[in-house]
């Protein structure tokens, strides 16, 4: 069992029974009274980010999760299969963990899968991932009422936002974190 010493950024701690990622944490040692650690702890099912305070040297529950290099292979139903990349297991992983990543997903795509004893907690893609636009309308020179830029829908079926020069079938780059624009892909 470890203690509040063993703090570190990126660690998985057990609190009542849910896993929670530390974000940042702080040793305070105040004048008057005893020290404490003051944490951002992020929750990894729900993504809920709360502030907590522990008294120096409580013991705390730290989990391992397991990081699995995995490939998407295919979606069955609502699910979605992936292969791990080493010992080509299957693990099937419902649409509630993957999220919002399967806007980004298509077949082969590489992930990193968080696994605590067996069960999926989430999926982690590249920062940005290269999709094929689908269809766009064309830009019209010297339109620039919507600043620039024009909705279009990539081969996942997402709608993004790209620049008036990108035509219909070019490959962009898509940001998993917020589904923006990043550049064409080379």
């Amino acid at each position: 069992m470890a203690t509040t010493a063993d703090m570190k950024n990126g660690i998985t701690l057990d609190i009542e029974g849910q896993l929670w990622n530390v974000v940042e944490f702080q040793h305070v040692k105040p004048g008057k009274g005893p020290a404490f650690v003051r944490t951002k702890l992020k929750s990894v099912l729900t993504g809920k980010v709360i502030d907590r305070t522990f008294n120096s040297g409580v013991k705390i529950d730290i989990e391992i999760l397991e990081k699995r290099d995995m490939q998407f292979l295919y979606k069955e139903g609502k699910d979605f299969v992936f292969m791990d990349a080493k010992t080509f297991d299957q693990m099937t992983i419902s649409m509630a963990t993957v999220g919002e990543m399967a806007n980004y997903m298509l077949e082969n795509t590489d992930a990193v899968v968080a696994v605590h004893d067996g069960n999926p907690l989430y999926i982690e893609l590249a920062a940005a991932v290269p999709l094929k636009i689908t269809y766009t309308e064309p830009g019209i020179q010297g339109d620039r009422s919507s600043g620039g830029t024009k909705p279009a829908t990539v081969e996942t079926g997402i709608e993004i936002q790209v620049p008036l020069f990108i035509k219909q079938d070019e490959v962009v780059m898509v940001d998993t974190r917020d589904g923006s624009y990043q550049g064409r892909a080379n």
